[in-house]
């Protein structure tokens, strides 16, 4: 998959309707799910780029994605 413009400097990508996370450097992401998300813009990123940092804010790995990032 080719990484969203927005997102070239960053791994995990949110979805706020959802509360989900997504892995950008999977090779499971699913695209279609990715392309409608930058189709909404209801996408954001974390700082820091971590999974960690994702699930502090509330949001959890999409199901292919599985968490590859050592804590």
């Amino acid at each position: 998959m080719e990484r969203p413009t927005r997102f070239e400097h960053h791994r995990y990508v949110g979805d706020k309707r959802t509360q989900v996370v997504y892995d950008l450097d999977s090779d499971t992401v699913p695209t279609d799910a990715i392309d409608e998300l930058m189709e909404a813009r209801t996408y954001l990123c974390f700082g820091p780029d971590t999974l960690v940092e994702a699930s502090n804010r509330g949001y959890r790995p999409h199901p292919t994605c599985a968490p590859t990032e050592d804590a």
